[in-house]
């Protein structure tokens, strides 16, 4: 059970930002076009984590992580780190096969230095044994298991989460009754969608990882902190933002 776990890194309570990940709109200045802007991603975090983020995930959906290499992931987790010094940095790992997501897992345990590892499960893997085999490459770093239906991906049941090795769950189902389930089976979960704030931060969740606090991160916590004014204001970001994702994201300054 996920409760018995001994978790050996920082896991963070609160709202923390699903990081855009930055790339280069053309050559400038001897870089090629398309490449990762490393430090314009890290400067973005820095300036959400000035607003008072409490983590920040690299190299998650919203920050394109299939454009991703296993060395753009450790760059960028090294830039971050360096950019938000104490505050807890999650990468992504998750791939499209259950080999591919665990040597990247290895890598990015052995290679970088982020503080916990989010992995969603290949859709032909089986549970228990993937997770199982993430959390032996993982080196002690807290893993946390990555439930998202727009994903292609192995749907993660609530009532098996509590059985996989994993010390929590980042759910972006944005279903309030897996929120409540996931409550009541005690999993550390953290939503992924900023327009269940107001439920998950009265109703025991663990936090959030959200790809709104990239622009709104006031907003998002003062939701999580019971305010339903941010919360309504969120609901309308959200319809803005519609399937623009992540390129919505990238064309404002975090507020």
């Amino acid at each position: 059970m996920v409760g018995a776990v001994n978790v050996t890194a920082p896991l963070h309570s609160g709202v923390g930002v699903a990081l855009v990940t930055i790339f280069v709109d053309g050559a400038v200045d001897g870089a090629v076009d398309g490449a990762v802007d490393v430090a314009a991603t890290a400067e973005r975090a820095r300036r959400c984590v000035e607003l008072g983020v409490s983590s920040v995930l690299v190299a998650g959906t919203t920050g394109e992580a299939a454009r991703l290499t296993v060395a753009d992931r450790v760059a960028l987790v090294s830039a971050v780190k360096d950019a938000v010094a104490g505050v807890p940095v999650i990468v992504g790992t998750g791939r499209d096969t259950a080999d591919a997501a665990l040597e990247t897992s290895a890598k990015l345990a052995a290679e970088g230095e982020a503080d916990a590892l989010l992995v969603f499960c290949p859709e032909e893997a089986e549970p228990a044994e993937f997770f199982g085999a993430v959390r032996h490459e993982a080196s002690g770093r807290p893993v946390l298991a990555y439930h998202n239906p727009a994903l292609a991906a192995r749907p993660l049941d609530t009532e098996e989460l509590p059985l996989l090795d994993v010390d929590g769950v980042k759910d972006s189902s944005g279903s309030s009754s897996r929120l409540a389930d996931l409550v009541e089976l005690r999993m550390r979960v953290y939503v992924g969608s900023a327009t269940q704030l107001l439920l998950a931060g009265s109703c025991g969740a663990a936090g959030a990882i959200l790809a709104l606090a990239n622009v709104a991160p006031t907003d998002c916590i003062a939701a999580w902190n019971g305010d339903a004014a941010a919360q309504r204001r969120l609901f309308q970001m959200h319809r803005r933002a519609g399937r623009g994702l992540p390129s919505f994201l990238k064309t404002a300054q975090p507020l």
